[in-house]
């Protein structure tokens, strides 16, 4: 472990980050960046949108790895995770002896010593928490600073170095470093720790539910016994970690079950309204421009966190009010000829299912079409064969993306999305599974007509399938 007074020195001046265009060593180089560090990286590939964040920055990005992109050497070298040995950089840090750490080190170092630590952690819905939850404290003048996997749209980025007391932080369970193979979240020293769900993912790093709940068990014990967990009653994991627990629990979920709890949920144009009792009282009647249940539980988690904090229910309901979303999520990309394309960062068969469960709440009446790309180190193993099977049923047509790299699943079975395209038309849905992404594009644009929602899931570029939809939805109402 990197230790503070080995950072903050005068002579610390350059950091280079090996490794950085990265979504969050990115985001990471900007906020150093913004403190007034010298910093420039290298990567293999810098594609947009990080290449353009990047030059806006003004940071020297190096393309490819090698040794003489570090002349003269940096006081700092910050390793990303994706990096191993073998990398001539990697090495050659290593051998001159440079002093070197992992992205969570630094940001615990430089940004989250010394402040109120908001950690937001789960398989699911970290992003929005973490953005809204930061969201509400800055909109309430309290101006925290913020580290998140995603853009948020109230920033236009997906950080902020704020003044005020508190930093919010998308805890992550992915590895740290090659010299560190522990989840990012046990880094950022939580005060307040937010446990939204647990299923099983990120299957090119753990093996099983039990090494993923190991580590979760080794985050709550990091919490003061001044600190809180927060958790959602409705996931059996999480309540098990309530046990384990050295700090008080605020609990959130369906009525009688849990601490905080919403009833009067109704959706509109604008979003979705639900009344957030706490322990038997009435704390107000809050909007937030999201659809789906799984937003209300987001919504209750940062509003349990602000509470927590010392916020009063009109400061809450002001932030709520005001939240501008997560780029990729339900995201709008285009409208042609009343065909809407919205796109979604989706790819667990959980995420799926209540991503469409929004869209039909969104869109009642409308035919959903939904196309998936297996993308992720689990998505694209068959772990989730017969779960995907059960997570389109709010879509009415689906049309599934070939594996992305099948080569890259350690020799573990691969999803197959022809069995899965059959499944899905035995419960009465329309699926295809389509041997490119063009075919998906050109299949997509023979079914489309007027009124129809088309959403992309996949936490990558799909190939560019969005901005083929547009061009070809354009050219096609050119033509009529």
């Amino acid at each position: 472990m990197i230790r503070l007074d080995l950072l903050e020195t005068p002579a610390l001046r350059r950091i280079y980050l090996a490794g950085i265009a990265g979504s969050a060593m990115g985001t990471l180089a900007a906020m150093l960046k913004e403190r007034g560090f010298e910093v420039s990286g290298s990567d293999e590939h810098v594609y947009p949108p990080m290449d353009r964040f990047l030059q806006e920055q003004r940071i020297p990005v190096h393309v490819g790895f090698d040794p003489g992109h570090l002349q003269p050497p940096p006081d700092l070298a910050v390793i990303g995770n994706a990096l191993s040995r073998g990398n001539p950089e990697v090495e050659y840090i290593l051998d001159e002896g440079i002093r070197y750490a992992s992205l969570p080190e630094v940001l615990r170092e430089f940004f989250i010593r010394g402040r109120t630590s908001v950690v937001v952690t789960g398989t699911h819905g970290k992003t929005t928490t973490t953005a809204l939850t930061a969201w509400i404290l800055t909109r309430s003048g309290r101006d925290p600073s913020l580290f998140l996997g995603g853009i948020a749209n109230n920033w236009g980025r997906g950080y902020h170095v704020g003044t005020g007391q508190h930093i919010v932080v998308e805890g992550d369970e992915y590895d740290t470093a090659f010299f560190d193979k522990g989840p990012k979240f046990l880094h950022y020293l939580p005060r307040v720790l937010v446990v939204n769900t647990i299923e099983f993912d990120h299957a090119d790093i753990y093996r099983s539910l039990d090494d993923i709940l190991t580590n979760f068990r080794r985050l709550v014990n990091l919490v003061p016994r001044k600190g809180v967990l927060i958790g959602w009653a409705g996931d059996r994991n999480v309540r098990d970690l309530f046990e384990r627990a050295h700090c008080p629990v605020v609990s959130f979920g369906e009525e009688g079950q849990a601490d905080w709890w919403a009833t009067g949920i109704a959706v509109d144009e604008r979003g979705t309204s639900f009344d957030a009792w706490f322990r038997g009282s009435h704390v107000g009647r809050f909007h937030v421009p999201l659809y789906g249940e799984h937003n209300v539980r987001n919504a209750l988690a940062a509003t349990a966190v602000c509470h927590w904090l010392g916020l009063t229910a009109e400061e809450i309901a002001a932030g709520l009010a005001s939240f501008a979303g997560v780029r990729r999520r339900l995201e709008v990309y285009g409208e042609v000829d009343g065909v809407l394309l919205l796109d979604d960062f989706a790819h667990h068969p959980t995420e799926v299912r209540e991503t469409l469960k929004a869209v039909r709440l969104r869109f009642p009446g409308r035919r959903i079409v939904a196309l998936f790309e297996p993308r992720t180190a689990t998505s694209r193993r068959a772990i989730f064969q017969q779960e995907y099977a059960r997570a389109f049923d709010a879509a009415d047509v689906v049309i599934i993306a070939p594996v992305h790299r099948p080569d890259k699943t350690g020799g573990d079975p691969v999803l197959d999305t022809a069995r899965l395209a059959a499944d899905l038309r035995s419960r009465a849905i329309q699926a295809w599974a389509e041997g490119s992404i063009d075919d998906v594009a050109r299949r997509t644009l023979e079914l489309l007509d007027r009124g129809d929602v088309v959403i992309t899931l996949s936490n990558g570029s799909f190939g560019g399938i969005h901005e083929k939809l547009l061009h070809a939805l354009r050219m096609r109402s050119q033509r009529t």
